[in-house]
C-alpha cells in the first residue's frame, strides 16, 4: 500500500508552462527543488534535470524513479523549478535559493495550490524578482521570472537568505533553556502540546534500547532521556533532514550517557530493528495538508513489528484520529493515559509471545 497522494495538482501545473510552450525546457539542463515524483515530470522529456528533497519518502521516490540528485550546491542552471512549502519564511527563503542558483537570464519557476497560499506566494516572488508570467490552471498558480540582476531587490535578497537559518528558540523547561530549530520544521517555535501531553505522562522505568519515531527538533526524546537515565540506547527515525540536523545538537546539549543513533528514514517502510520501547507523536498529513490516518495507523503496525515481545508503545494523537482499531490488532494491551486539548496520550504493551 503506497501512502504517497495520488494525486499532485501543484506538480502537474508547474508543468504547464512547458505543455502550453510558454516555456521551453533548456538543453542543458534544469535543478527542481523541493521536489516531489509525479506523472507530470514523466509525460514530457525533461533532459538533465537533477531534484533536490529533504523529505524522506519522496526522496525515495524520486530515485525509484530514476532522477538524479543535485551534488553540487554551487552548480548555476537556466532553470529552477520549485514548489514552495507552506511556511512562509521557509518559502521566502526557498525563493532566495532559486535565485542564488539560477543563471542570469535562466528562470525561475513556482507552482503553489490556490488553498495553499497562491496569492501570496506569487506576490512574493513579484516583489523579489518581478515576474514574467503566471497561469492558473488545477486549481493551482504557476508562476516565474527571467533573473536579471538589475530588478532584483539585493536588500530583500539578502534579508531573505537568512530566514531558514536554525535560531535558538526560547523553552526554559529545556537544558540550557532552549532548543536550535528553523522554520517549516514541525512545531518549529513552539513546544507543540501533543508531545507536551506525552512527554508528561512519560514513565521513569525505561531501560534498555529505544527509539523515536518521528522525532521532529527533539523534544520527546529529551524528555525521555531526561526521565530515564538508565536507557541505554535511543535511536532517532526523521523523515526531514532538516529536523535531523537540529535533533543532532538538541540532544548533544542533554549530556545524556545513552548511545544516540540518528537515522533519516521513512518509518512506514519498517524498521530494521528491534526495541524494548517506542515513543512517538506520527504524523497525519500529506504534503497537501489533508488528513492522512493511514499514515499513523502504520507508524502503529511498525511499532507493533519492532517491539520486542512485552514492548511498550507510547503514543499522542488527535482523538478523533482512528487509530484503537489498529492498537486493537497488533497489541495485547491498552491503555489511555490521559486526553486534554483533543489529545490523547496512550500506551501499548505488545504481548509476551
Amino acid at each position: 500500500m503506497s501512502l504517497r497522494p495520488t494525486t499532485d495538482v501543484a506538480l502537474q501545473a508547474l508543468m504547464l508552462p512547458f505543455v502550453t510552450e510558454a516555456l521551453a525546457w533548456p538543453g542543458s539542463g534544469a535543478l527542481f527543488l523541493h521536489a516531489r515524483d509525479g506523472w507530470p515530470l514523466h509525460a514530457r522529456a525533461t533532459p538533465g534535470l537533477v531534484v533536490e528533497q529533504g523529505f524522506k519518502p519522496e526522496a525515495d521516490a524520486l530515485e525509484r524513479a530514476g532522477f538524479v540528485p543535485s551534488t553540487d550546491p554551487s552548480k548555476l542552471y537556466p532553470l529552477v523549478l520549485l514548489l514552495p512549502p507552506r511556511q512562509r519564511e521557509e518559502l521566502r527563503a526557498l525563493f532566495a535559493q532559486a535565485l542564488d542558483r539560477c543563471e542570469e537570464g535562466g528562470v525561475v519557476l513556482a507552482s503553489v495550490a490556490n488553498d495553499a497560499g497562491a496569492k501570496s506566494a506569487e506576490a512574493d516572488l513579484r516583489r523579489l524578482a518581478g515576474l514574467d508570467g503566471s497561469l492558473s490552471k488545477h486549481h493551482c498558480r504557476v508562476f516565474w521570472t527571467r533573473k536579471q540582476t538589475g530588478r532584483i531587490d539585493a536588500d530583500l535578497l539578502a534579508q531573505w537568505r537568512t530566514l531558514d537559518v536554525p535560531r535558538r528558540i526560547a523553552a526554559p523547561q529545556l537544558p540550557q533553556g532552549g532548543f536550535l530549530s528553523r522554520p517549516g520544521v514541525f512545531a518549529w517555535d513552539r513546544i507543540d502540546p501533543a508531545s507536551a501531553l506525552l512527554a508528561a505522562q512519560l514513565p521513569a522505568d525505561l531501560d534498555g534500547h529505544g527509539a523515536d519515531l518521528g522525532a521532529g527538533w527533539g523534544y520527546l526524546a529529551i524528555e525521555l532521556l531526561r526521565r530515564n537515565p538508565r536507557v541505554q540506547a535511543l535511536d532517532l527515525y526523521e523523515a526531514q533532514a532538516r529536523a535531523l540536523e537540529l535533533v543532532r545538537t538538541n540532544l548533544a546539549d542533554t549530556g545524556t550517557s545513552a548511545t544516540l543513533e540518528f537515522l533519516w528514514h521513512d518509518v512506514t517502510v519498517g524498521l530494521a530493528r528491534r526495541y524494548d520501547f517506542i515513543v512517538t507523536n506520527p504524523p497525519f498529513h500529506a504534503h497537501d495538508r489533508a488528513d492522512r490516518p493511514e499514515l499513523g495507523q502504520r507508524f502503529i503496525e511498525v511499532a507493533a513489528q519492532a517491539l520486542r515481545p512485552g514492548g511498550r508503545l507510547f503514543l499522542v494523537a488527535n482523538r478523533h484520529l482512528p487509530y484503537e482499531h489498529a492498537l486493537s490488532a497488533h497489541f495485547a494491551q491498552i491503555r489511555v493515559l490521559a486526553q486534554q486539548g483533543g489529545f490523547k496520550a496512550i500506551e501499548a504493551l505488545r504481548s509476551m509471545r
